[in-house]
């Protein structure tokens, strides 16, 4: 792939791929939202190999999805933050975990629930302005150059 045409290109999804697209930059975004926030946290749940998410945690906060900041000086040691960023693709994964489920749902799988009440959630992505589920919606893609305006 063609980063430096993607990066800079009008395709905001294609962007958006080039920073979290792999699996585990998601898991370790995922888990972050869960509360994770130690290398260590992050190694045991996933079961990464310690070099790859290292590069990973570096990759998500150089391109502002997490924080690194520094909770002991002896031995030095950081944790990781969900910044705003990070915290607005949440519920990105959270869809993108229920189509895994409704299309790949074969055997035992995690629930996601509601913090609070304990009741299962089913995330589901809509218009913010007419609040119509995108998957109703007949969607087309306009270019920067071209009005916008209805078919």
């Amino acid at each position: 792939m063609d980063t430096e045409k993607y990066s800079a290109g009008p395709c905001p999804l294609a962007r958006a791929l080039l920073r979290v697209g792999d699996a585990w930059s998601m898991m370790i975004l995922r888990d972050a939202g869960f509360g994770a926030t130690r290398f260590d946290q992050f190694r045991t749940s996933l079961g990464i190999a310690p070099n790859i998410l290292t590069k990973r945690l570096a990759a998500l906060t150089e391109d502002g999805l997490l924080e690194k900041r520094r909770y002991s000086q002896r031995p030095p040691r950081d944790e990781y933050v969900l910044t705003e960023r990070g915290r607005d693709l949440l519920p990105i994964l959270s869809a993108l975990g229920a189509w895994g489920r409704r299309h790949f749902g074969e055997g035992c799988l995690n629930v996601m629930t509601d913090g609070t009440t304990g009741a299962e959630i089913e995330p589901l992505v809509v218009d913010r302005v007419s609040g119509t589920p995108l998957a109703d919606m007949e969607l087309r893609m306009v270019a920067p150059e071209e009005p916008v305006s209805p078919s």
